[in-house]
């Protein structure tokens, strides 16, 4: 209507973070699905325009004001539905990567030279793209900004475009959520909390204690420059022994995980038997169950929150024992609301860190070891492999600014254990994340035997 003002609100402490790490490579969320069968490109435009419909956010701007250094997302008053872009690409495993690296976020780069320094910039948080790939397959990829799309949402996105699509779900009508709302202003009142002095000391406990981190070997020092992606896939007979295990020692798969994660990285080294290292764990946890008002999956946007733990390893580690250490240790956070009440204090760090490369080991950019999240997704498709050609889905996210040397995207799909694994490039080589994800899988199957 003309006239009409524009949807607005500024990002959230939370989403604001992210919108700071963007710009250097960190927090660029990839869905990629594969198909046998060729696409209706119009069929596929329309359940797109109807995803950006029902969730009003997908259909925002992201507004960045160099002048003061803030961000907003906004809804146009004229609409400008998303068009899907069409190329070529040689394998699956290339479009991921691609996407991954494909940054149009770097204007909003406070460093950047403006020509125009008072000019609000902008540009959408979702992009689609149409792969043609070799051997008759093609492959759909929407590219998001993780402050609008956190993991489950990726989840929630794949799902109701899958299901459009085929033509078997309408999407849940979710009347008047408009822009949504930061975590921040959902979080229920108390949860938050936390005393001046506790807070200084978290503060530079945290600071202190990341130089005590060890890591895996850098092969390339500096800030890394692209993101890349490997995979950790285990069939179903060995994923059910491995739930099974976690459900007899009352863990969750996470802890496993971190476990063979941590073991793997010291036995890289070679050390001696009594050698120890100090490696950090950034779980995320979906925070959508405890909002005020509860949010449910098909809430858009990013409502996680991370706890940051350390674990000391050393040589002959019992793998169970280690990741119940790792199970109880998250549980005794969340029971202690440090989900909640870490936040502001970890989302300012992270912003220091990206202001200052040098105050993370090597100026590398890495917080952590690893990354990972403390409940899988559970994905079942098969019925859409013959409707509509559904070979493959990956979803994940860009690392090469602030992060981790390893973030973790598992999912239970169709029975099997999928990882998404993403490792910031060159400072990890291809052949070292490679061994260390096949050395990790190998740890978890045969320790759950």
């Amino acid at each position: 209507m003309s006239g009409q003002s524009p949807e607005t609100r500024p990002a959230g402490g939370t989403e604001y973070s992210w919108c700071r790490a963007v710009p250097g490579g960190t927090g660029i969320t990839v869905l990629s699905i594969l198909f046998s069968k060729p696409l209706n490109p119009s069929h596929l435009q329309s359940c797109i325009h109807k995803l950006q419909f029902h969730h009003p956010i997908l259909n925002s701007k992201l507004q960045f004001n160099p002048t003061n250094n803030t961000f907003n997302f906004t809804i146009p008053t004229t609409q400008n539905p998303l068009k899907i872009q069409f190329h070529t690409s040689d394998s699956f495993n290339s479009v991921i990567e691609l996407e991954l690296n494909t940054n149009l976020y770097q204007i909003f780069n406070k460093d950047s030279n403006f020509t125009e320094i008072d000019k609000i910039l902008e540009t959408h948080v979702m992009f689609a793209s149409l792969y043609e790939l070799p051997e008759e397959k093609w492959a759909v990829v929407l590219r998001l900004h993780t402050a609008v799309c956190d993991r489950t949402t990726a989840a929630s996105l794949l799902k109701e475009l899958l299901g459009l699509y085929n033509g078997d779900v309408e999407i849940e009508e979710q009347e008047g959520l408009g822009l949504g709302f930061a975590i921040e202003d959902l979080v229920p009142a108390g949860k938050t909390s936390k005393w001046f002095w506790a807070r200084g000391a978290d503060m530079i406990g945290n600071s202190v204690n990341s130089f005590r981190f060890s890591n895996l070997g850098f092969k390339e020092i500096g800030v890394p420059s692209s993101t890349k992606f490997v995979r950790l896939k285990v069939g179903s007979d060995d994923t059910d022994g491995i739930l099974s295990g976690c459900k007899s020692k009352g863990i969750k798969l996470f802890g496993l995980i971190a476990a063979a994660g941590f073991i793997a990285a010291h036995a890289s080294k070679n050390f001696p038997n009594e050698k120890w290292e100090k490696y950090s764990l950034a779980t995320l946890i979906d925070c959508r169950s405890e909002l005020d008002p509860v949010h449910s999956d098909h809430h858009i946007g990013f409502y996680h929150s991370v706890i940051i733990n350390s674990h000391d390893i050393k040589e002959g580690e019992d793998l169970w024992d280690l990741a119940q250490r790792i199970y109880t240790t998250l549980k005794n956070a969340k029971n202690n609301n440090k989900h909640f009440t870490d936040t502001a204090d970890l989302n300012y760090l992270m912003c220091k860190a990206i202001e200052n490369p040098g105050l993370t080991p090597s100026s590398s950019l890495r917080t952590s070891l690893l990354s990972v999240f403390e409940d899988p997704l559970i994905e079942n498709t098969n019925h859409l492999h013959k409707n509509i050609g559904l070979l493959d889905c990956v979803g994940c996210s860009s690392v090469h600014g602030v992060g981790p040397s390893l973030a973790i995207f598992d999912t239970i799909r169709d029975g099997e254990l999928d990882c998404a694994c993403v490792y910031p490039s060159p400072t990890h080589s291809r052949e070292q994340m490679q061994d260390y994800v096949d050395h990790i899988k190998k740890i978890i199957i045969d320790g759950s035997k």
